[in-house]
């Protein structure tokens, strides 16, 4: 198949490339985006594969179909970023990637979460100054520290699973409970009740009409005092401004984040000599007790492998039956 890879960074070309030499599709990479503006660039192309902060909306859709786009497989769990609707009025088909390495974003939620607990990102620049006071770098236990996880999936029980090894009480919340992680942690029908008993809140939890915002200026005022918050999931779990507001109040105690609602116009792109015109996310870093990294959680060899391999089974499963066990369907 002849397929169109945007967004692409050195990783994905060189993993893709390596990949592909056993399925044999043509793939043409893209460092732009997709959006309504570069969609003509996959004219002629059956294949468009995309990441998380493409916009795939009803007019980058339109474009794409009229140029003869049939498949828009993402290399991501969350399609979000797809608007569903307007690909099936298209007779667009639509596939991602379920679970490429659960292990690769629970073992860096526990990173983050130790990086900013004890202040070893801190530490570390004053090293390099060579500054060696320890005046401002006390840091948390996470022994008997109670954590309460939002979504228990493949990445909340593996965040669970390295978690208890701490010794920490986990307090789990999912609409579907995961009997592989009960021995670990007490499941709660009551999310405010997770929210009120956490000294650490962790999500892993799918972005929805119901999701959004989900910690808000109302939830926030529920949290225990001094509460740190963890998101590698979706930026838009979080209402940004109201997190501002609870670190000045000092309702929130830490923040560390992987993701940022708005990061579509920051994140995977070198902007160390522009000047960030987003003054909400440039506020968060003005915090000491806030960690920001640009949506690395994902980033390892074998999350990369697996992303290529999928991705590209996707495609090869719609060319080959017309069918595929990871595609995306519109309900409405």
């Amino acid at each position: 198949m002849n397929i169109a890879v945007f967004s692409t960074k050195g990783y994905d070309l060189r993993s893709f490339e390596q990949v592909n030499a056993g399925y044999g599709h043509q793939l043409t990479f893209f460092e732009a985006r997709l959006t309504a503006d570069t969609a003509s660039l996959a004219t002629g192309f059956e294949g468009v594969c995309i990441f998380v902060n493409d916009e795939v909306d009803a007019a980058a859709i339109e474009t794409m179909a009229a140029g003869g786009t049939q498949i828009i497989a993402t290399r991501s769990a969350g399609y979000n970023q797809i608007n569903l609707q307007a690909a099936a009025e298209h007779g667009v088909r639509v596939a991602r990637v379920p679970a490429y390495s659960p292990n690769a974003v629970s073992e860096f939620t526990v990173g983050i979460i130790l990086t900013l607990g004890r202040q070893i990102h801190r530490a570390y620049n004053r090293v390099r100054d060579a500054n060696f006071e320890l005046d401002g770098l006390q840091g948390f236990e996470l022994r008997e520290k109670t954590v309460g996880v939002f979504g228990t999936g493949k990445i909340g029980a593996a965040v669970i699973k390295n978690l208890s090894g701490f010794g920490c009480r986990i307090l789990a919340f999912d609409r579907y409970p995961n009997p592989e992680i009960e021995p670990l942690a007490e499941y709660m029908a009551d999310p405010q009740e997770i929210a009120r008993q956490a000294d650490i809140l962790t999500f892993h939890i799918p972005l929805t009409p119901d999701t959004h915002h989900f910690i808000n200026k109302e939830t926030i005022s529920q949290l225990k005092d001094g509460v740190f918050i963890v998101n590698t999931s979706r930026g838009a779990l979080l209402d940004t401004a109201a997190i501002i507001e609870g670190l000045k109040s000092g309702k929130i105690g830490y923040l560390a984040i992987d993701v940022y609602e708005e990061e579509s116009s920051l994140f995977f792109r070198d902007l160390s000599s522009e000047i960030v015109t987003d003054d909400v996310f440039a506020r968060l870093l003005t915090f000491p007790n806030v960690l920001v990294t640009g949506h690395q959680a994902f980033l390892t060899d074998r999350a990369l492998q697996n992303i290529a391999e999928t991705t590209l089974t996707n495609f090869s499963e719609f060319e080959a039956t017309g069918t595929c066990k990871n595609e995306v369907v519109w309900e409405e």
